[in-house]
């Protein structure tokens, strides 16, 4: 939870870089009370989670409330209803579920007299196939390392991606969202420079693939268009695109899952 939170507060600085997704505009506010929705269907069997929360001003600490006594749900393709119970507060889940690839899933959440729902569809999985090490050219002679993830694309489908890495069992907070636009078919060699924790030999790397639908790829993208300027305080979210309606701040994402863990060399 803490580290999505950062990923929120990074949408507040209008920061632009060079990419083969067109620039997306980011409308600031400073709303409070707002509901924040995480919601992640995956494709491995187990509990799934949709944790509800609400954002903080600008002055507060970093505490967010979690929203309690919602009605939560998620419809499948074939009209199986899950229907979700709260246990620690502000997190809700369902157990056993699996999600399918080329299933739609739609969440409904019924929380404060209004109703929120947002619907993914769940891409076919591309294999991860390995994860590298190597020498990172901004270590400045202190051996650090950058981690590098190899996979084939494949051609004549539109994919997108998102990777999670953790460094000794810690997220790191930098995004790393993209597309196949100019690499659709290839064998990609993907460097995820990140900033936020130093990589060094014998550190343990683990990076998660995720294959996800376009409108979250559009929510994490805009997300990390903002990260190398992103502030480090504790800031009230802004609206990146979201697929949650109505006006809520979060995602709804139905997604392949796979993790490879390499000890750093």
């Amino acid at each position: 939870m803490k580290n999505f939170k950062y990923y929120i507060v990074l949408a507040l600085v209008a920061f632009t870089v060079t990419s083969c997704t067109k620039v997306i505009d980011l409308k600031l506010n400073n709303n409070t009370g707002m509901l924040v929705i995480e919601g992640n269907i995956t494709n491995v069997f187990g509990n799934q989670f949709i944790k509800l929360s609400q954002n903080v001003p600008f002055t507060s600490t970093n505490t967010y409330p979690p929203v309690t006594g919602a009605t939560v749900t998620v419809t499948d393709s074939n009209g199986r209803r899950y229907k979700f119970t709260e246990g620690q507060p502000g997190t809700y889940s369902v157990t056993p579920m699996i999600g399918t690839p080329g299933d739609t899933y739609t969440m409904k959440v019924v929380s404060g007299g209004k109703t929120y729902t947002a619907s993914s569809v769940m891409p076919a999985p591309v294999t991860l196939d390995s994860l590298t090490s190597q020498p990172s050219e901004f270590s400045n002679g202190k051996n650090q390392r950058d981690i590098v993830v190899h996979y084939l694309d494949p051609a004549g489908i539109a994919n997108q991606y998102r990777f999670v890495m953790y460094v000794n069992s810690v997220q790191v907070n930098n995004i790393f969202a993209y597309n196949d636009e100019f690499i659709d078919g290839r064998y990609v060699n993907l460097e995820l420079l990140e900033n936020d924790i130093k990589i060094y030999p014998g550190d343990t790397a683990a990076v998660e693939m995720q294959c996800i639908d376009k409108p979250v790829y559009t929510y994490w993208y805009t997300l990390m268009q903002q990260q190398q300027n992103g502030p480090g305080g504790n800031v009230t979210p802004s609206n990146p695109p979201t697929n949650i309606t109505p006006a809520a701040l979060g995602y709804f994402s139905a997604h392949t899952t796979q993790t490879i863990t390499i000890v750093v060399r």
